[in-house]
């Protein structure tokens, strides 16, 4: 045997080997033939758009028999707020009298807690402060349930016009800043398809997080407009992380880039949420809880948003311009 066929079956020997020990270590392109996601990704891609789809039709009907598209805060739509302070209370008893006695008024109570242990509750209600007698009446009857004395209650108000003003400068400003990230993006790709992608993911992760804690029936207040706005610079992050990956790659196919990026973007999303989640925990004031809560929901809605719709679009938009 010539000694280039014997170099050349030692060069086989050694690729079959090579193969075996991807296989194994589920490394290379057997182990990828294999991979559920890797030959049906398109399939996965119903999942986020489905959710989008039926988050959208929610948000229609409720803006059409409400007026509304999220469960307003007394921040954003006025009325009257009392934070008690006192032990002891029952909170369901407390609104349930409440509501016997203001039929015609929507009242909600917030339990405050430090280190779990129950100091108090916040007494929220569309009472109009304008109307002095009925914001009078609903105090007085607070005070005759409760027995709280008058330096065991605070009282806040905010006007119904006042409310609407804020509830419109609030959404005037999330919109600004979507445009305003939309415009970054394209700027930055300058590829129209892979830079729609990341707004079209930013987008859904607004959305069904509106939609989910509408759901949920948290109301959101002035505190909860700035989670959203913080969602639409974290969701576009982990976005903005795999479009790169995948578009600027110097090596690897599309699929290798996007398990890469998938493992840096997936370590982001678990340090916010492991933090985010402990704040929510700890936390004993209601507004700052708010934010924590609506965060924790964009932030597991961002991780379906990104690595299955985004990451499957532009992975589909990629092979379909020749590009493995």
């Amino acid at each position: 045997m010539r000694r280039s066929e014997r170099i050349q079956k030692r060069l086989s020997f050694m690729r079959s080997k090579e193969l075996k020990t991807e296989e194994k270590q589920g490394d290379g392109p057997i182990e990828k033939k294999k991979s559920f996601y890797y030959r049906h990704y398109k399939i996965l891609l119903i999942i986020p758009m489905l959710i989008l789809v039926l988050s959208i039709a929610y948000l229609g009907v409720k803006i059409a028999t409400t007026g509304d598209f999220i469960n307003k805060g007394i921040s954003l739509k006025g009325g009257t707020s009392v934070t008690i302070t006192k032990e002891g209370m029952n909170n369901i008893i407390l609104e349930q009298q409440l509501q016997t006695q203001f039929p015609k008024s929507e009242v909600n109570i917030r339990v405050i807690e430090e280190s779990g242990v129950q100091i108090g509750f916040i007494v929220e209600s569309d009472v109009p402060p304008e109307d002095i007698a009925l914001s009078n009446s609903f105090i007085a009857a607070i005070k005759q349930n409760t027995g709280a004395i008058d330096n065991q209650i605070s009282v806040e108000t905010t006007g119904v016009s006042l409310g609407n003003s804020f509830f419109k400068q609030t959404m005037i400003s999330l919109v600004v800043a979507f445009i305003l990230m939309a415009i970054v993006v394209f700027l930055y790709f300058k590829i129209p398809i892979p830079s729609g992608l990341v707004v079209l993911s930013a987008f859904s992760d607004i959305v069904v997080t509106i939609a989910i804690i509408d759901v949920l029936g948290i109301k959101v207040g002035t505190a909860g407009i700035a989670a959203l706005l913080m969602l639409i610079g974290y969701s576009v992050d982990t976005d903005i992380v795999l479009t790169m990956r995948v578009l600027k790659r110097k090596n690897g196919t599309v699929y290798e880039q996007v398990i890469s990026a998938f493992k840096t973007g997936m370590m982001m999303n678990i340090a916010t949420l492991v933090a985010v989640t402990a704040a929510a925990i700890i936390a004993t004031s209601p507004t700052l809880r708010e934010i924590m809560i609506i965060v924790i929901v964009g932030i597991l809605v961002d991780m379906l948003m990104t690595w299955i719709q985004n990451a499957g679009l532009l992975r589909w938009y990629l092979e379909r311009k020749g590009e493995q």
